[in-house]
């Protein structure tokens, strides 16, 4: 057959993925087949493909295909996430470069062009992700904010709600005043700022005194209530009990004790803003303290601001600093770096603010959810993020699960009265007017009455209920498909939401399933560039997968992502590695042809191709098990390697060149078969991890029937081997390589027979060395006496004598050096096993190895002590 001379990845790719789509081979219904299952961590509507994207999908996509092949119904279930405040953040920013703002409009006239947005771009990651060759049952694609998967959101809302497990709280929270929402403690990250600690003069009511309080953050003197000192503290014992004037703003505070202040920090003495600090909210309930909000949503102050309101915090801030220095109020300034806490979405300044959410109480449902994974029933790929996901379920908060947003299930309270629990929950408007009247003891009550809550409910509070909706076991708990799916098999992500979404999603799946969502998680790492800095566009660090593909191929681009990923380890991305995957489609595609170009003939094999034969059918048996190994912990780069290494060099390197007929003589046909058959074997090993290639490989090796693809094809299942046999033929790959190499270091040609004079009574591959090494003769149980290389390998001497185009003399010198070298190495070795407090203080295993150094350095002084007398 013809075979073009080189593989065109970009020709393949397309034709193969239509052939797949065509044919179905993605697309999964409940059989009599054991399933596995795979729900993707849906990418946010607005997203385009990235390098973590790219990484944790072929994973995905590794596990699913492998699944396939091992007679599984895969089920591999896509979709995107609706993500509220990035997806609304995009929608106003479209709306305000055509002069309209959101405010301006109604919730239904901005959810319209919401839903213009998304239909415009909700599709592109997916696309995308056909491009990398991820094998999702397109069929089943899935949106968050679609009808089927937000009723069931409202319907665990109001479930949970009547369970008791949901409330309506007045809280603090952590306000971002770009995306104008709250958001969960999770989504802030502390970044190290620098800035100022201002030291304010806080008069003594009726005194002459003042009281020094330092602060970072000036512009909220506005919300003061009190002034707390610790009750232990003796420099101010002689102000319990009195009061304070705040500076500027004149308002006189009273002085309160909390040991709650440290006596070492600042001053001592810590100002109370119950409306702007966590903290000092904490203090405010304690001490029953007044809440004085003096920020606007969008953080500028308001009319508490006096004459800065209408201002924004941070030019408060240098202009207050001006006011108080000016008017005396101010003591000092000192450079100062503290954390601060920025919204994970926009980066804007988190700005705490106290305000009614919903919120959702999490001790009573995280205990079973800790308690699956501390019991391995949902085990954690690698094992050590048990120890942070326990930290956090044994720590965790009310989860706050509303959200100042438009874009986002809406939250399906309704309000019929202005008092503070004059509301009803229920799924829709219908339900809750009729809740209403029984309520209100009203009938006259009508939907007119009611208004619904402007707030949209959190993202990850529907996608953690993604492995169970995207099969809509909430609407419907006993459809076949979540019967059949459901708990899924395998979970891939990335420990940055452990918490946001895996930890949920197994509380989740215990409420309402009563059993764990999936089996295993696999925690990828986060790809990093060569300076370890996290790939981003703001940093410019990051390629374009698409480009990427573009350049070394999808499965090029597939298995250089892999070779250096380790589960839960950082990867430090290197294009080299993607050069590599394509140089490793290039060494099969040629490996290939190069079989397809040897003439067959009706000849028996000889010893060297039955030897290799059976070396190389037991190395395979040997490695599937090996790999079987690695992909059961969850070890997929380690995996590749494995199969990387059977490739390139057990089969291209040696046993290709075992069998490759002489010049001008053809291949029988039984070991052509032969070849062709275990080359059928490694492609399928290889597919899940090179999808385009084997199947184009496959395809040209022989005209296949649809059911017959590769893709659906059955992997070989891990059968006996014989150590003895790889052992042996491993001792004969070392014997060629010590005569090749002794070719290469004196500059002797291959095409020039070697002999070897061996103390081995036989070699159980003979008829592969002599062809390999070009070997004339082995001596067996014979002693060379004339000038020769000798090597070991294990106890086995080898020597070779000398070719007679060699200068002796400058061989002499060279043995020589060598022996030097030796002798001096092992003067050091000697010196640290005589050392009594080495060998009793060392681990036994380094003792082994200082041992193992002397023995063999022993071995070849021994072997160049007796070449120098040859010489």
């Amino acid at each position: 057959m013809q075979i073009s001379e080189k593989y065109n990845s970009q020709e393949t790719e397309q034709k193969w993925y239509n052939y797949w789509l065509e044919n179905k081979y993605f697309h999964s219904e409940p059989n009599d087949k054991p399933p596995y299952t795979v729900v993707i961590p849906p990418p946010n509507v607005t997203g385009i493909l990235h390098m973590g994207h790219m990484l944790n999908n072929t994973i995905q996509d590794v596990l699913v295909r492998r699944a396939r092949m091992q007679g599984f119904n895969a089920c591999w279930v896509p979709g995107t996430d609706h993500a509220s405040i990035a997806t609304e953040a995009k929608v106003v920013a479209k709306l305000k470069s055509e002069g309209v703002n959101k405010s301006d409009i109604t919730r239904e006239e901005f959810l319209k062009h919401a839903w213009e947005w998304t239909d415009k771009y909700g599709g592109t990651i997916l696309e995308q992700l056909k491009k990398l060759g991820c094998s999702c049952d397109w069929d089943r694609t899935r949106f968050t904010m679609e009808p089927k998967l937000s009723q069931q959101v409202i319907k665990s809302f109001v479930d949970l709600y009547n369970k008791g497990l949901i409330y309506r709280g007045y809280r603090m929270v952590n306000w971002d005043p770009e995306a104008k929402t709250n958001i969960s403690d999770e989504e802030v990250i502390f970044k190290e700022q620098n800035g100022k600690l201002y030291f304010l003069k806080y008069a003594i009511e009726g005194s002459e005194e003042f009281l020094s309080v330092a602060t970072t953050r000036p512009e909220t003197i506005f919300g003061d209530t009190a002034v707390c000192i610790n009750p232990n503290d003796e420099r101010y014992a002689h102000l319990k009990g009195k009061k304070v004037i705040v500076p500027i703003v004149n308002r006189v505070i009273p002085i309160i004790e909390d040991e709650y202040v440290d006596i070492e920090f600042g001053t001592g003495a810590l100002k109370i803003t119950p409306a702007h600090d966590i903290n000092d909210y904490e203090i405010g309930q304690k001490h029953n303290l007044q809440m004085i909000d003096a920020l606007d949503d969008d953080g500028n102050l308001n009319d508490h601001g006096l004459h800065y309101a209408g201002k924004n915090r941070f030019e408060v801030r240098k202009q207050i600093a001006k006011e108080l220095e000016e008017k005396d109020l101010l003591l000092k300034a000192e450079d100062y770096v503290n954390k601060v806490g920025t919204s994970e979405r926009t980066g804007a300044v988190i700005e705490p603010k106290v305000s009614v959410q919903w919120f959702l109480k999490m001790s009573e449902i995280a205990k079973p959810a800790l308690d699956v994974v501390m019991d391995d029933e949902v085990k954690f790929y690698p094992e050590k993020f048990k120890n942070t996901y326990k930290h956090w379920m044994e720590n965790i908060r009310d989860w706050n699960i509303s959200r100042q947003l438009w874009w986002g299930q809406q939250i399906p309270a309704f309000y019929y009265g202005e008092g503070e629990n004059d509301f009803v929950v229920a799924e829709n408007i219908e339900e809750a007017l009729e809740l209403a009247k029984q309520k209100t003891n009203n009938d006259q009550l009508t939907k007119e009455n009611l208004k619904q809550d402007e707030d949209a409910l959190d993202t990850w509070f529907s996608s953690w209920l993604w492995p169970m909706s995207v099969f809509d076991g909430l609407l419907d708990p006993e459809n076949k498909d979540i019967n059949y799916y459901y708990p899924t098999s395998d979970l891939v992500t990335g420990p940055d939401i452990i918490f946001f979404w895996v930890a949920r999603m197994i509380m989740a799946g215990l409420e309402y399933r009563k059993e764990v969502p999936f089996k295993n998680v696999y925690f990828t790492g986060i790809v990093r560039d060569k300076q370890r800095r996290k790939m981003s566009k703001s940093l410019g660090n990051s390629p374009d997968p698409l480009e990427l593909m573009d350049k070394y191929g999808a499965d090029g681009v597939r298995v250089g992502i892999l070779l250096s990923s380790a589960a839960g380890n950082d990867l430090l991305f290197d294009e080299d590695l993607m050069l590599q995957g394509r140089n490793f489609m290039s060494k099969i595609w040629s490996a290939f042809r190069l079989i397809n170009l040897w003439n067959h003939e009706d000849k028996p094999a000889n010893s060297t191709e039955l030897q290799a034969i059976e070396w190389f059918e037991n190395k395979l048996n040997k490695t599937i098990a090996e790999i079987n190994d690695q992909f059961e912990k969850f070890r997929i780069s380690d995996a590749l390697h494995l199969i990387y290494k059977l490739i390139w060099d057990d089969f291209c390197s040696w046993y290709l060149e075992a069998i490759k007929p002489n010049y001008g003589e053809g291949i029988s046909k039984e070991v052509y078969n032969k070849t062709v058959a275990l080359f059928e074997e490694l492609i399928k090993l290889l597919h899940p991890f090179m999808p385009f290639l084997t199947e184009e490989l496959w395809q040209t090796i022989s005209e296949r029937k649809v059911e017959d693809a590769l893709i659906i094809a059955q992997q070989k299942k891990a059968e006996s081997f014989n150590e003895d046999i790889i052992k042996n033929f491993e001792s004969a790959s070392e014997i060629i390589s010590g005569v090749r190499n002794y070719r290469q270091t004196k500059g002797i040609s291959p095409r020039e027979a070697a002999e070897i004079y061996t103390n081995a009574s036989e070699f159980p591959n003979e008829s592969v060395i002599k062809k390999l090494a070009n070997v004339s003769e082995i001596h067996f149980g014979t002693k060379t006496d004339k000038p020769s290389f000798t090597f070991l390998v294990g106890a086995t001497e080898i020597s070779i004598p000398l070719s007679e185009n060699l200068d002796l003399g400058e061989e002499k010198t060279k043995t020589e050096e060598e022996l030097k070298y030796l002798k001096g190495f092992l003067i050091t070795v000697d010196k640290k096993l005589s050392n009594e407090k080495f060998v009793a203080n060392a681990k036994p295993e380094i003792v082994e190895v200082e041992r193992k150094k002397q023995k063999d350095a022993l071995d070849k002084i021994a072997i160049l002590e007796e070449k120098l007398k040859s010489l």
